[in-house]
């Protein structure tokens, strides 16, 4: 069951060039409620984000002109619209460099289509349950400083210093998660349950990958970070108050 209030406003952006891969999942999600545009090739993709502006899009690695991965690294640069990749290729740095490029989940073929609806549903109760703040409740929220970083969760802005940040909706709320909890180390199940939800079911490492793009941002060295701390063998914790005066 997915937890949006018209299930048909949810429109799902499939690009593959298999003509039998589209027509059975079009088919499929049809039958779910969803909406489908098809795309069969990267460019096509592109054009089709700007004029459908899907709720999920649903891309494949192997693609006749440009790759899945450089179609992933364009959308990230003008959306934060989720993605899942699909590859018939089963190598774990393919994994890897789709989560580096931003996509939100990864399934290698072959796949069950009630495999991927489950992905697909997890992800846009995601969506359907942060847009759920009130905005009122989203101005009542303190801004909160530590070190030079400065967030606005309301306005859902950081700074640092006087510069502003310009950070993906994923990124924003880990960084949210992470600074209200400074100074305690959080696993990365507690994490990935507050930032991506209970239900959700990608791959965990993305966690690690959102905070290195986040060190990437907020830190003086990334490799040496002041802020997010690992915790061996554990998760994460923010730098307490004490620790950035």
């Amino acid at each position: 069951m997915i937890f949006l209030t018209e299930v048909n406003l949810a429109l799902i952006l499939l690009v593959d060039d298999e003509t039998l891969i589209t027509d059975s999942l079009s088919y499929s999600l049809k039958r779910e409620g969803f909406q489908v545009e098809v795309a069969a090739d990267g460019l096509s993709a592109l054009q089709a984000v700007d004029d459908f502006n899907p709720d999920i899009i649903v891309l494949d690695l192997m693609l006749p002109d440009i790759s899945g991965f450089e179609v992933c690294r364009r959308l990230r640069t003008r959306t934060t619209t989720p993605v899942i990749m699909l590859t018939a290729r089963s190598e774990e740095i393919d994994r890897v460099l789709g989560l580096e490029v931003g996509a939100d989940d990864y399934l290698p073929k072959p796949f069950s289509f009630r495999e991927l609806l489950a992905r697909i549903q997890a992800m846009l109760r995601r969506v359907a349950l942060d847009r759920q703040v009130p905005q009122s409740q989203q101005a009542q929220l303190p801004i909160v400083t530590m070190g030079q970083l400065h967030m606005d969760p309301g306005a859902r802005r950081i700074y640092k210093g006087s510069q502003e940040l310009q950070l993906s909706s994923r990124e924003f709320d880990l960084l949210v998660v992470l600074m209200k909890n400074a100074g305690r180390a959080m696993d990365r199940d507690e994490l990935i349950k507050l930032v991506w939800g209970e239900d959700w079911v990608g791959d965990p490492r993305t966690l690690d990958v959102h905070v290195r793009w986040l060190r990437m941002k907020i830190e003086e060295d990334p490799a040496s970070p002041k802020y997010i701390q690992t915790v061996r063998g554990f998760g994460y914790r923010f730098a307490g108050q004490e620790e950035l005066s």
